[in-house]
């Protein structure tokens, strides 16, 4: 698995994914009542959200400097869809294990309100191990070579990065 996520190609986007995280840090600081989200890629990300070029432009700068100095707590947000992911999986899983064994319409009824416990736990276990997960895995917060090549506005709602290894 270690060799997987130092392709280049997979460490461009982990690398990409954790900047993209340390933006939105830093813009939910700065406009903390306007929603924002994120997609990363291996040739950089974009921010959604109704945010000035100019603003997304200094906080992608600044990101990556904090990200240079060390500050890898910048790369793992409590909103990754690798959270989600995580918490959403284990939920179907939990469900499919609570259901197990039900033959009928009734027995699938009454298994309901276990089904219910368990997805919940699950969901909580996710919430949990999702920044362990994007910690090792979809995120790598040493950005190496990592340059700012480009930003700019697709939209008003939304900016395209893009960065070079």
């Amino acid at each position: 698995m270690n060799n997987l996520l130092k392709t280049p190609l997979v460490l461009h986007t982990r690398r990409n994914h954790a900047l993209e995280h340390a933006t939105i840090h830093l813009l939910s600081a700065r406009f903390p009542d306007r929603p924002l989200a994120g997609h990363s890629n291996p040739t950089g990300f974009f921010i959604i959200g109704d945010i000035p070029t100019e603003h997304i432009r200094q906080a992608v700068t600044e990101a990556l400097t904090r990200l240079q100095n060390g500050e890898r707590r910048l790369a793992i947000h409590p909103g990754c869809g690798t959270n989600y992911a995580l918490s959403g999986g284990l939920a179907a899983w939990f469900a499919f294990f609570a259901m197990s064994g039900t033959r009928t319409d009734r027995e699938r009824w009454e298994r309901l309100p276990i089904v219910a416990v368990f997805a919940v736990l699950a969901f909580l276990i996710g919430q949990r191990l999702g920044p362990g997960l994007q910690n090792s895995v979809t995120t790598e917060p040493e950005p190496g070579e990592l340059t700012i090549v480009d930003i700019y506005p697709l939209s008003r709602t939304v900016h395209r990065i893009i960065t070079r290894s």
